[in-house]
């Protein structure tokens, strides 16, 4: 993973695919998988702000060469 701070409040990642799998799998289990008392604290940010991520993790991952 390589990361640029472009300012304040933006981060450019760039990830390998193997990483974002891994990404996308952590985020799949955090939101459908295990149970999360006090998602919010605990995660930084409500669920459906990190169902939002997941969703976008998986359309860029959809998009890859198979």
């Amino acid at each position: 993973m390589r990361f640029k701070i472009e300012n304040d409040k933006n981060i450019q990642l760039q990830l390998s695919e193997e990483e974002l799998i891994i990404l996308n799998n952590a985020l799949n289990e955090i939101c459908n998988g295990i149970e999360v008392p006090e998602f919010e604290t605990r995660i930084g940010a409500n669920l459906e702000k990190v169902k939002t991520l997941l969703m976008s993790t998986g359309n860029v991952l959809d998009s890859l060469p198979k």
